[in-house]
């Protein structure tokens, strides 16, 4: 993504807020106009008090009395400036966060499976907080400087025109020095940016993994990892910092100069007896005036510097906004479902140069206790994500009830099914609230019921608080346990048709054969697909699917499989042979 098009993007947002932009604009032109019009109340007040015993203390006094009052209306023209300017930065922020967050929904999971979630957490955060202070700081520092520039001009011109005519003429030496060094300075932030968020990535999956990490002794190796990236981290920031920062002593220089030509052309003008335009006072004007004229440059250069910063930061989360998003959703809404599923010339693949599933066939009555067995790889999980839809298949229709899955409305679908993962997912809430995630509506005796259909009510009552014990996806809750909690929620929803992924891995043996009964009479009369490695757990299936390479390559029941003598019965045998 281009600079240009990442700065239209930015006043995008921007535009919604005109008239804060226009408020920030008048008290920084308030504020600008106080802070050039204080020193001709100073330089007023040294020429009244020039030679021996003609200060007019009179005058003076009011002077100050003036100088007082233009500096308590700008500090609080600054303050105003400063508050509106902070309302607009971090509504930016605020609505790029949303932006991003909402486009998570609706990214489809192929992206969140193939990017580091650290990399994508640290676009939504550290990134947008980088480009915040870059966007604080330019509108805290750019609109003052400008008008600060224009007004010093004016004010040195209405004083003395031969000697603001060459502080103008000197200006573009510094203006020249800062563009070629913010120029170059882009795409180190950038790099600085990326590695951050590779470094971020990596330290998410070291905390999150930290007992394989320890249980493999790999703590040396990750370690050093991490100090390759963090080196990396420390060179690219190092580089961006450093020329970054040669904007402002550069700029600085050719200020001094100006200042000090100011200061020697105004003093042989002062004492020149051919003219009495300038004065000692208009002189103090000028090198105060001399001295604001610069300041704002090397504000504008070093926020130059961090709007690079800010501009390769806005860019990685617009690059997020601007990816592909999952396909349309569909608009027919799947009611009264039987449970007929059926798979027609199914074609899928991860990478297109790695074929998985071809050419699968499938029809599932409703009412079926449908299995899925077969080798880590085979393509069974692959089955569960094509049923949800949460990836669309290449080539080939998916069927439920008769009607296509693209052409059903994702939720629809999904609310139809009750899923039950190896991967169990708790969210922050009440033991209570993690159980009715799927029906919010449930009352606490429903919620109870359900749990003790799970086997998980012993467990509950054991907490601190019960069911209202505040739990999260760290609290320190056993695998089984979590995996309990998340049975009881099928148990609350009863869908028509159900989805068992090592639905019961974590589980005890002696819990499992409670549960398994209360699954058996729950799959009474609805469809149902049961992913298993434990090939004893799916005996009772009405059609075992055995799956390698991505195709059926038996199906069956298990007595009838078993009698084939194939790979399924190698597979079973293998399993119980002492």
């Amino acid at each position: 993504m281009k600079r240009s098009s990442t700065l239209k993007r930015i006043l995008t947002y921007l535009g919604s807020r005109k008239l804060l932009i226009l408020l920030s604009v008048v008290f920084a032109a308030v504020s600008v106009a106080l802070t050039l019009y204080l020193p001709t109340v100073f330089g007023d007040s040294i020429d009244r008090m020039l030679g021996k015993g003609a200060v007019d203390f009179k005058a003076i006094t009011s002077l100050f009395i003036k100088a007082g009052a233009v500096i308590l209306a700008t500090a609080v023209a600054n303050w105003l400036m400063s508050i509106i300017n902070n309302r607009i930065t971090y509504g930016v922020a605020r609505d790029i966060r949303n932006s991003a967050a909402a486009k998570l929904h609706r990214l489809p999971l192929a992206y969140i499976d193939s990017h580091p979630e650290g990399d994508t957490v640290s676009r939504i955060i550290t990134d947008v907080d980088q480009f915040t202070d870059g966007l604080l700081m330019g509108f805290s520092q750019l609109f003052t400087g400008v008008i600060t520039i224009l007004g010093t001009v004016g004010f040195m011109i209405a004083i003395d025109w031969k000697i603001a005519l060459i502080v103008i003429l000197l200006t573009p030496l510094s203006l020249l020095l800062a563009r070629f060094i913010a120029s170059r300075t882009h795409k180190m932030f950038k790099t600085q940016a990326s590695v951050r968020g590779e470094q971020t990535a990596f330290i998410e999956e070291m905390v999150e993994n930290q007992k394989v990490v320890r249980a493999f002794g790999m703590e040396n190796e990750c370690t050093e990892r991490f100090e390759e990236i963090n080196e990396r981290l420390r060179r690219a920031s190092l580089k961006a910092t450093f020329f970054s920062s040669l904007v402002n002593p550069t700029t600085r220089i050719i200020y001094n100069i100006i200042y000090a030509v100011v200061a020697l052309i105004g003093a042989l003008t002062v004492i020149s007896s051919t003219s009495a335009a300038l004065t000692v006072g208009g002189l103090s004007c000028l090198l105060s005036y001399a001295t604001q004229y610069a300041k704002p440059f090397n504000e504008i250069s070093g926020v130059i510097a961090e709007l690079q910063n800010a501009i390769a930061c806005a860019q990685r989360v617009f690059e997020l906004l601007d990816e592909k998003e999952e396909s349309a959703d569909g608009e027919k809404e799947l009611s009264h479902v039987s449970g007929k599923v059926e798979f027609e010339n199914v074609c899928f693949s991860y990478a297109p140069d790695k074929k998985l599933i071809e050419e699968l066939d499938l029809s599932v009555k409703p009412g079926m206790r449908v299995a899925i067995v077969g080798p880590t790889g085979c393509g069974k999980t692959t089955l569960i994500n094509l049923l949800m839809r949460f990836y669309d298949v290449d080539r080939g229709t998916i069927q439920v009830d008769g009607i296509s899955l693209p052409t059903l409305k994702r939720k629809s679908l999904r609310k139809n099914y009750g899923m039950v993962l190896q991967e169990t997912v708790l969210r922050r809430g009440t033991v209570a609230q993690n159980i009715a995630m799927g029906r919010p509506d449930a009352t606490r005796e429903e919620i109870i019921s359900a749990a003790k259909e799970a086997h998980a009510d012993s467990f509950i009552r054991r907490l601190k608080n019960g069911y209202d014990t505040v739990i999260s996806p760290d609290y320190g809750l056993s695998q089984g346990q979590r995996q309990l909690l998340c049975i009881a929620r099928i148990m609350l929803t009863l869908p028509p048709m159900l989805i068992l992924d090592e639905a019961t891995s974590s589980i005890d043996t002696r819990t499992e054969m409670k549960i398994q009964d209360a699954f058996a009479k729950m799959m009474q009369g609805r469809t149902s697909f049961i992913v298993a490695h434990r090939l004893s757990t799916v005996r009772d299936a009405d059609l075992i699917l055995v799956m390698d390479k991505g195709k059926i390559i038996e199906s069956g029941t298990h007595d009838g499989l078993l009698s084939m003598g194939g790979f399924y019965a190698k597979l079973y045998n293998s399993q119980f042979d002492d």
